[in-house]
């Protein structure tokens, strides 16, 4: 008989890969599933770096890497944290990691103790109350609604920290929603932070290049220098240059806590691929032209699915800032009966009953703690995504 640890009574399979994976089944079947729930770009990754971790192959950078990340991705990280966030860390402040998601898990494996208590703003992407429960902590969620246009106002922030409160997570560009701060808006945040000593923040700066509309991107420690030693800045390859399949995710932090962090690295996974740090220093210090042209590509896509959902009865569509998500309310469309005869009551029933009767995948809201929503993502073709918000309309006008 297998057991299985208790902790994982905490841990929710990611509703974004359920989703995913009955896609899959449904398009293996014969049927054509027009998936908008995968967060990842859809253009290759650059030429350049290919090439890099082509060369570094050939020429034998296939043994274990060192733990913390190798020396050249180290200065290339240095050289992008100065030139486009003004922030400077020694070698000795970073960290690079098998993706993001394991900068993250490090961060809160090395860092939570019982009792302690991460702030997260809310809809949040899926991981980061299940990895708080790993640690033993306990996630405190704090409502962004769309009428803020899912920002994090201070006073609400405010009100939520407690002397338990370890970490505060801030994730702009965001995952769902794709809202951004402005510097204002930074600031204040910012403020609140200045005032209680013990707490630190995690800034996932994941999306950043992805912001549209001459919308300019800042994070927390550029803003507010006097908070660099409580703030671990976390970026990685992935949704900057479409890099999610090379798993390189790095930081820039206070050097106890990069210490720390590389400690639970040691035990659980090791270095980051070798080639795919190859790869990623080609993509740090090569050409950075053509993020804006990608940029653009995913601003139209915004546009169209906005106007396409705000369309579609019964769903209000917030036009974000940034990232490739939208996140519709579809409260429009609770309690209402789909013409294969269920009846609506959650957003869960909602995205399962659009995915199997209209061959629609999107994710649920209620997985990224804010119900009736669903997030969707533009970045696919343009073509499938005008038809996917097609049958999203048809599907809506249908229900009764």
């Amino acid at each position: 008989m297998i057991t299985l640890a208790s902790r994982l009574d905490a841990v929710a399979p990611s509703a974004s890969v359920v989703m995913t994976q009955r896609s899959r089944e449904l398009a293996a079947s014969g049927n054509k599933v027009i998936a908008l729930t995968q967060g990842q770009p859809d253009f290759p990754t650059p030429p350049h770096a290919i090439e890099a971790a082509h060369r570094a192959a050939l020429e034998g950078q296939t043994k274990y890497p060192p733990l913390a990340g190798t020396a050249p991705i180290k200065e290339a990280i240095r050289r992008k944290f100065r030139r486009e966030n003004g922030l400077d860390y020694e070698a000795d402040e970073i960290l690079v990691g098998n993706g993001g998601k394991q900068i993250l898990y490090n961060a809160m494996m090395a860092t939570l103790n019982p009792g302690d208590e991460v702030i997260i703003p809310r809809p949040f992407w899926i991981s980061y109350a299940d990895m708080a429960r790993l640690g033993g902590a306990t996630p405190v969620p704090v409502d962004c609604p769309q009428s803020n246009g899912f920002k994090l106002r201070p006073e609400d922030l405010e009100a939520a920290i407690t002397p338990r409160t370890r970490w505060v997570v801030l994730n702009f560009p965001n995952n769902p929603t794709g809202a951004a701060c402005t510097r204002a808006e930074m600031r204040a945040i910012a403020d609140v932070i200045l005032r209680h000593p013990q707490v630190m923040v995690l800034s996932d700066d994941m999306y950043e290049h992805l912001l549209y509309d001459g919308f300019e991107f800042c994070t927390i420690a550029q803003v507010e220098p006097a908070l660099r030693d409580r703030v671990l800045t976390v970026n990685g390859v992935s949704k900057t240059y479409a890099m999610t399949g090379w798993r390189v995710g790095y930081c820039g932090g206070p050097r106890a806590l990069i210490k720390g962090m590389t400690n639970m690295q040691g035990q659980s996974t090791g270095g980051a691929s070798s080639i795919g740090q190859a790869a990623a220093v080609a993509a740090l210090d090569g050409p950075q032209d053509f993020l804006a042209e990608r940029a653009e590509s995913f601003r139209i896509r915004r546009n169209l699915v906005v106007d396409l959902l705000n369309e579609a009865r019964g769903v209000t569509c917030h036009k974000p800032e940034g990232a490739f998500y939208v996140f519709p309310d579809i409260s429009g469309c609770i309690g209402r009966t789909t013409p294969g005869g269920r009846r609506i009551t959650t957003d869960a029933e909602f995205a399962m009953a659009l995915l199997e009767e209209a061959h629609v995948g999107t994710v649920y809201g209620a997985a990224y703690g804010m119900s009736p929503h669903v997030r969707i993502s533009y970045a696919i073709n343009p073509d499938d995504l005008r038809e996917g918000c097609a049958r999203v309309q048809e599907f809506c006008q249908s229900l009764r």
